[in-house]
């Protein structure tokens, strides 16, 4: 399913489902079940009961072992977030890292429609296709010195972080123009179809969370698109 179909079928169950039925633990099953395909659907449902007491070991077990559908699509951006994400990027720079980049989709298409140096940023060891140059590492801890590309970006990534706070410093620590964060528009559910920590379903929780108050902050498709100028933030400080 596209980003565009999950996001307002999302919304439906948010906003129309009345909380008493949107929560309950068995109306949400048969949705678990089909999007988990039938497999730790009760270990994934108490998630958020056990994430704040796994192991670092347990908590990236999860993700390696899931079966979710969602990873049956090429990316979790939406079409308008990479278009209205690339077309706001700071046309002096030269010099781009994603950091969470996944299979690679987003810095793909941002290679074809600009000319910057890209590099990738994730736990695996490589990724196949990457039309750009990569690192392993961990957005908590990131392997590059302070400065060192222009534009960081950071794509459905937050919403997973447990340690929010360190993982914001270190995007912003290695970004010297812009730092752009995508993350859903998305209300606090016991029972998400996801492994998310953090939820945003106002742009102020977000804009607290990065640390920043003048951001461009837009629901894009259902996603929020922040774009922070780095060099601002800086001199305000």
């Amino acid at each position: 399913m596209k980003r565009e179909l999950t996001n307002s079928i999302r919304y439906i169950m948010d906003n129309w489902l009345p909380p008493v039925i949107r929560d309950n633990k068995y109306f949400m099953y048969p949705a678990f079940h089909f999007w988990f395909r039938g497999a730790y659907i009760n270990e994934i449902m108490d998630f958020k009961r056990n994430v704040f007491y796994m192991t670092d070991a347990e908590y990236s077990g999860m993700y390696e072992k899931i079966k979710v559908r969602a990873k049956d699509r090429p990316t979790d951006m939406n079409d308008a977030c990479v278009d209205f994400s690339i077309s706001n990027m700071d046309k002096t720079a030269t010099t781009l890292l994603d950091v969470g980049c996944g299979r690679g989709y987003y810095l793909n298409e941002i290679a074809q429609r600009t000319q910057l140096r890209l590099t990738g940023c994730d736990m695996m060891d490589s990724i196949p296709g990457l039309n750009a140059d990569y690192a392993k590492g961990f957005v908590e801890h990131l392997p590059f010195a302070d400065n060192t590309f222009d534009i960081v970006t950071c794509t459905h990534t937050v919403e997973h972080i447990l340690d929010l706070k360190q993982a914001v410093n270190e995007l912003k620590r290695v970004a010297r123009k812009q730092l752009i964060i995508v993350t859903p528009r998305q209300k606090y559910n016991y029972y998400t179809l996801d492994l998310h920590v953090n939820f945003y379903p106002i742009k102020e929780l977000l804009l607290r969370d990065l640390g920043v108050k003048d951001a461009l902050c837009e629901n894009v498709g259902g996603d929020w698109v922040c774009i922070i100028d780095m060099e601002k933030e800086r001199a305000g400080q």
